[in-house]
């Protein structure tokens, strides 16, 4: 039997992150070390991403060479979101990114240049796998700060960008296990008269040929990547992509491409990025808020930990069970950096590249409200 919809999501949310924290790597905070110490040792330039695993790693080693040639913060964070966009065993962002309800991959993107001052962002933004770098014409390229559904392909199409399906077998299947699992009321999934009292298969048809669902559970997740730099001559700038929340409704848009939610980037200060539930980092303006707390002297650590704390207190009086999955990174312009999370089991990290080499730095979660 199908679990209710809101059961269903608060399982599967934490089981996409235990997934990730699940990658094989190993912190590396130094032990007793509290996260805001370490990154106080950290210098410029600087690029760091929300993504730890390999692909992350790599997507910052690979914008390094242009910030250790000098190159600017906007040039690198667009490189690394890039490189993360294009593996398509990342079922949250660019190609193989998990779709809408109706089965359709629409991405959303920001992008801030703290040395302009400017910023541009594509939302609902389908058949494009680079949606990071659309966002930047538009930033370039417009007088606008967004542009979005098929006016943002109609822009890309004016740029030479060509469509691309960013549909992969993985994702189908994903979208298919969901189609059939979420609902016991709809048509989808084997014929009734199939289906034994345990949800199962059964019959005289349940040999090989019967119409079967795809194996496996139903996936869900709400990841996004955010890329954050400052560069040698201490300019700071970010990206934040994604396909945002999976099984969403058509046309649904996230925190991602909106500045001052998703991403915030001042260049006297530093940047910050979301990643989580968009619906809470919208209503709280998490990036911006994190980035305003930087100017008042806390340490990029201590910031992200006030915005998850900010979402804790809002939902306090209302539900004081309700604890939505979000993460937080920030940089400041000292090369100091902190990430943080809330309502998922084991601790965040994120990969960190500077002159000291490349770093899968630990943060630190906040499960409960605090007293």
């Amino acid at each position: 039997m199908s679990l209710p919809r809101r059961q269903f999501l608060k399982g599967t949310a934490a089981a996409s992150a235990g997934a990730l924290v699940a990658g094989g790597l190993t912190p590396s905070r130094a032990s007793g070390e509290p996260p805001a110490r370490r990154a106080a040792s950290a210098t410029t330039p600087i690029i760091i991403t929300s993504h730890e695993n390999q692909t992350g790693q790599n997507a910052v080693e690979e914008a390094w060479s242009i910030l250790a040639d000098g190159g600017m913060a906007l040039d690198a964070v667009e490189r690394g979101a890039n490189i993360i966009e294009l593996d398509p065993e990342d079922m949250s962002v660019g190609m193989g990114g998990l779709p809408n309800d109706q089965g359709v991959i629409q991405l959303d993107a920001s992008i801030m240049d703290g040395r302009t001052y400017n910023a541009g962002s594509v939302a609902a933004l389908e058949n494009t796998v680079h949606a990071s770098s659309v966002a930047r014409l538009v930033m370039e390229r417009t007088d606008h700060v967004m542009i979005v559904g098929p006016a943002a392909r109609e822009f890309a199409d004016s740029f030479g960008i060509p469509e691309q399906d960013l549909m992969t077998d993985r994702t189908r299947q994903a979208f298919l296990r969901w189609r059939e699992a979420h609902s016991e009321n709809d048509d989808w999934g084997p014929p009734d008269h199939l289906i034994t009292q345990g949800g199962e298969q059964g019959g005289p048809g349940s040999g090989a040929g019967a119409p079967s669902s795809p194996e496996g559970g139903a996936d869900f997740t709400y990841g996004t990547t955010n890329v954050l730099a400052v560069d040698a001559n201490g300019d700071v700038a970010g990206i934040t992509t994604t396909s945002g929340l999976s099984w969403k409704i058509n046309g649904r848009i996230g925190d991602s491409p909106i500045i001052g939610a998703g991403l915030y980037v001042d260049n006297d200060v530093g940047a910050a990025g979301a990643t989580g539930r968009g619906e809470d980092v919208i209503k709280s303006c998490a990036s911006f808020y994190i980035v305003m707390r930087m100017r008042e002297g806390r340490s990029p650590q201590e910031a992200c930990e006030d915005a998850i704390q900010l979402i804790v207190e809002k939902y306090r009086n209302v539900n004081p069970d309700f604890v939505p999955p979000e993460k937080f990174v920030a940089i400041n312009k000292a090369g100091e950096f902190g990430c943080a999370w809330m309502g998922i089991s084991g601790t965040p990290h994120m990969s960190v590249r500077n002159g000291d080499g490349l770093l899968v730095y630990e943060g630190t979660a906040s499960l409960q409200p605090q007293g």
